[in-house]
């Protein structure tokens, strides 16, 4: 068996990332997809084969499935039509990968249970907004669009942070890292746990590479007196402070 997995293969309580199972036989193509999501903040899993990815679901229903047409094992179409027939996934978000254009084509696939169908090739970052799309009309409590905490905001969809009237520019780490903690506030998390949510299980770098960050995200946040958000505890990680802007 060859599944791949950037995450746990459980599907996350809630408050945690959305889980995505992506299924796609090309390799290239289900890594820059896989690397594209987690870069939006999403939990990936993928599998190779239709066989595989059957195995996937029945342990733990994910968030949505982004799902290649023609796999081995067993087609796109086939798991689409035995998704819609089980009780537990009856309602799973599935978007459809094929090469295949032709009017009929799309419509059979939608005709087996698919909520949207996305020919090859595309553009990933509209990709990336049919996913939220669809995860903001199934699981709308799963993608929030806003985070906040006493006088900080942050807004995934223009990617802008602001503490009180003053706007906070972050690079794309910082942003990331400051999303995944204000998501679990009081929850500690290790270097190594960080390294894998924030920069995903294939990056090979540094754990101190997190202190960095840490630092320049600390950096940004509170100037003068203001209150620092991030909490460091000693041998253990870093988490966002649940008594942040509460009295």
């Amino acid at each position: 068996m060859n599944v791949m997995r950037s995450a746990p293969a459980k599907a996350p309580p809630g408050g945690t990332a959305p889980h995505i199972l992506v299924v796609e036989d090309e390799q290239a193509l289900g890594t820059l997809l896989a690397y594209n999501l987690e870069a939006e903040g999403f939990s990936v899993e993928r599998a190779e084969r239709g066989d595989e990815a059957e195995l996937r679901l029945n342990e733990a229903v994910p968030d949505l499935v982004i799902l290649d047409w023609m796999l081995p094992g067993v087609s796109g179409l086939e798991i689409c039509r035995r998704l819609r027939a089980r009780e537990a996934t009856r309602t799973l978000p599935v978007i459809m990968l094929t090469a295949r254009g032709e009017e009929a084509e799309r419509v059979r696939g939608l005709s087996v249970g698919a909520d949207d169908y996305v020919v090859k090739p595309f553009s990933v970052p509209e990709l990336m907004a049919r996913v939220r799309s669809l995860l903001r009309r199934s699981r709308p409590e799963r993608v929030a669009s806003r985070l906040s905490a006493g006088d900080l905001d942050l807004d995934r969809e223009t990617r802008r942070v602001r503490r009180g009237v003053r706007d906070i520019h972050l690079g794309p780490t910082e942003f990331r890292l400051l999303d995944y903690l204000m998501e679990r506030p009081g929850r500690v998390f290790s270097r190594s746990q960080l390294l894998d949510g924030v920069w995903g299980q294939a990056v090979e770098i540094d754990e101190r590479t997190v202190d960095v960050h840490v630092g320049r995200l600390r950096k940004s946040l509170s100037r003068g007196r203001e209150r620092d958000p991030i909490r460091t505890v000693r041998g253990a990680g870093y988490s966002f402070d649940e008594t942040f802007g509460k009295a």
